[in-house]
């Protein structure tokens, strides 16, 4: 089993057809998704959800962690390379939807299995700078401000200092590997693209999810949600009825070469 998944398995019982490969937002880790298998369950979405380890941080804490995407996305196809060969989903918040396109992308380059659809949020189209809410050279305070106030870090736990001290190298580091991103990728992805923006997002606006459009070759739709760019947390419960309706769909869809 690869390190980018846990050895845990979320649910007893057979395989559902298809997974759910969840990426992290800058910052986060595999545990921001790991109570959703349940919930999806109850909603009848028919999908194991695989949330996705990055280096660096919770379990991997004593990894380095990548500040270079194409370093991190050619450990990752070839770490879930085998994983990724049965039918799947990606899912990615902000920084992960940026790696999951740029997954996606490069295993399509390669001419190997791709997902049955990205389904993506809060973030910008990939030919648009990476939304930057705080410089990575920021100091400590100001930091933990910026993400404050964008719903970043849970207010009871801003007087936490063990916890701010682990967290701020970690967010630091997906800064620049956001930052170092940009790229004029012209190459529409062979899969349909979903995508979420939160209608009070203050870092990442509707006409900016919108532009993700240029880069969908198989379908493309945009869904709001209530709530700001953290809105799979504050909404939580309805953001994933929504998901788990896309879920449905392509947990039931025949597989076509």
């Amino acid at each position: 089993m690869t390190r980018y998944l846990s050895r845990r398995r979320p649910h007893d019982g057979p395989d559902p057809a298809t997974r759910l490969f969840c990426f992290p937002y800058a910052g986060g880790g595999a545990s921001a998704y790991r109570q959703w298998q349940r919930t999806l369950d109850a909603l009848g979405a028919g999908v194991r959800v695989l949330p996705v380890q990055l280096p660096g941080r919770e379990g991997r804490f004593d990894e380095p962690r990548f500040t270079d995407l194409d370093a991190l996305i050619d450990d990752m196809d070839a770490q879930l390379d085998e994983e990724l060969s049965k039918p799947h989903l990606f899912y990615g918040h902000s920084m992960g939807a940026l790696i999951a396109y740029s997954l996606a992308r490069r295993r399509q380059q390669r001419g190997t299995a791709l997902p049955r659809a990205l389904i993506l949020s809060a973030y910008r189209g990939p030919h648009l700078p990476a939304p930057v809410f705080a410089d990575p050279d920021t100091g400590d305070e100001e930091l933990v401000a910026a993400l404050a106030a964008l719903g970043g870090i849970p207010r009871t736990l801003l007087d936490h200092p063990d916890f701010l001290s682990a967290l701020l190298p970690v967010v630091r580091d997906d800064l620049r590997l956001c930052v170092g991103s940009t790229a004029a990728h012209t190459e529409p992805l062979r899969v349909p693209l979903h995508l979420f923006a939160g209608r009070e997002d203050r870092l990442v606006t509707f006409a900016e999810v919108l532009s993700w459009r240029r880069h969908a070759g198989r379908g493309f739709d945009v869904r709001t949600m209530p709530g700001g760019h953290f809105f799979l947390r504050s909404h939580e419960d309805e953001f994933l009825r929504e998901l788990a309706s896309l879920a449905r769909e392509y947990a039931t869809e025949r597989v076509v070469a």
